[in-house]
C-alpha cells in the first residue's frame, strides 16, 4: 500500500484505557501500525464521555465519518436489525462457549448480512461484554420481590425495560454517561452491568449490594464506516479484517477472565456479593417468562437454534 499522506483511522469507545474493550481496540491499532507504519495514523479515542459525548453518540459518529470505527452495545442496533433482540432475552445464553460459537458461525454471518443491508456500517466483530448482574444501594436482592419499587437504570432498550418491570423494578433508560454522572444522587437506586463495568465505572463505590443474576448476556459490536472501508486499498481492507479478528480473540479471552479478577478486587467490607441458590435463580427466570414468550413470537424460531 502506498499513500501520499497518512490515512487517518479513528476508533472510538466509552471506557477507561485499562478496560478489556479498549485493550482490544488498542491491539487492533497496533497490528495495523506494525504492518503499515507511517502510512496510517491510528487514533484511539477511548472514552468519548470525557469529550462531553454520550456512549450512544458513537454509532452516529461512525455513520457520519467522524470516526472510522467504534465498539458499542448491540442493543443500539435492534431497530434496524431485529435479530439482535435474540441477545436481549433474559436467561437465554447459558455459557460463553455456546454464544462465541454462534458469533463465529451462522448467527454471526446472519448479523453481518443484516447490518450491511440495513445500516451504513460494517460489522467487523462480535465482542463479549459479559453476563450482566444487578447492583443497588438499598438492600440485598435475593428474590424478585426484593426488586419492587427500586428505580433501576437500564440500557436504551424497550425489551430490557419490560424485563425489569416484570421483576418489580421501575426502569429508567439512560445513557451510561448520565448514569455515571448521577450515580451518587437520588435518580437511580439500582442498575445492571457486567462485573467489569461495575468495577471500572466505580459503581461498586456507591452500590453495596451486587447480586450475580447473570440475567442478560451483553454483546458488543465492533463496527466500521462502510464508505471508509470501501475507500481503503485492498491491502488495508484485508489487514483491517485480520486485525479485527485478532482483537476479537483477545477481547473474548480478557472477558472470560474478568469476572474472577473483579470479584477478587472487591472489598467484602464495602460490597456484599450475593450468589443465588438454584431455587432463587429459578424464581427470577420464572418472573420474566411472560416477556420471553412475547418476544419469542416475534423472532424466527431458527435463531434460537444458533445458541444451542
Amino acid at each position: 500500500m502506498l499513500v501520499l499522506n497518512p490515512l487517518v483511522i479513528k476508533f472510538g469507545g466509552y471506557q477507561k484505557p485499562a478496560s478489556i474493550h479498549n485493550r482490544a481496540a488498542a491491539l487492533f491499532g497496533e497490528l495495523l501500525t506494525r504492518k503499515f507504519g507511517d502510512q496510517i495514523n491510528f487514533q484511539l479515542v477511548g472514552n468519548v464521555l470525557e469529550l462531553g459525548r454520550q456512549s450512544g453518540d458513537l454509532p452516529q459518529m461512525v455513520q457520519s465519518g467522524e470516526l472510522s470505527l467504534c465498539y458499542i452495545s448491540a442493543v443500539r442496533f435492534t431497530r434496524p436489525v431485529p435479530e439482535f433482540k435474540l441477545l436481549e432475552l433474559p436467561f437465554l445464553v447459558k455459557d460463553r462457549s455456546s454464544v462465541h460459537r454462534a458469533f463465529d458461525g451462522e448467527l454471526g454471518e446472519l448479523l453481518r448480512r443484516r447490518m450491511r443491508d440495513a445500516t451504513p456500517v460494517r460489522l467487523l466483530g462480535l465482542w463479549d461484554n459479559g453476563f450482566r448482574h444487578l447492583s443497588n444501594k438499598v438492600r440485598p436482592i435475593r428474590a424478585p420481590q426484593d426488586c419492587r419499587g427500586l428505580r433501576i437504570r437500564t440500557q436504551m432498550s424497550q425489551l430490557h425495560g419490560e424485563v425489569f418491570r416484570a421483576l418489580g423494578f421501575v426502569p429508567i433508560a439512560a445513557d451510561v454517561k448520565q448514569f455515571v454522572e448521577e450515580i451518587a444522587g437520588p435518580t437511580f437506586d439500582a442498575q445492571d452491568n457486567p462485573l467489569t463495568n461495575i468495577f471500572n465505572f466505580g459503581i461498586h463505590k456507591h452500590h453495596r449490594y451486587i447480586t450475580l443474576t447473570g440475567h442478560f448476556f451483553g454483546a458488543t459490536v465492533m463496527i466500521c464506516n462502510e464508505d471508509h472501508y470501501q475507500g481503503w486499498p485492498p491491502e488495508l481492507q484485508a489487514a483491517v479484517d485480520e486485525a479485527a479478528r485478532e482483537a476479537t480473540v483477545l477481547q473474548r479471552r480478557l472477558a472470560a477472565a474478568e469476572d474472577t479478577t473483579v470479584l477478587a478486587k472487591l472489598d467484602p467490607r464495602a460490597n456484599e456479593v450475593i450468589h443465588l441458590t438454584a431455587a432463587e435463580h429459578a424464581a427470577f427466570v420464572d418472573a420474566v417468562q411472560p416477556v420471553c414468550a412475547k418476544y419469542r413470537k416475534e423472532l424466527d424460531p431458527k435463531l434460537f437454534s444458533y445458541l444451542g
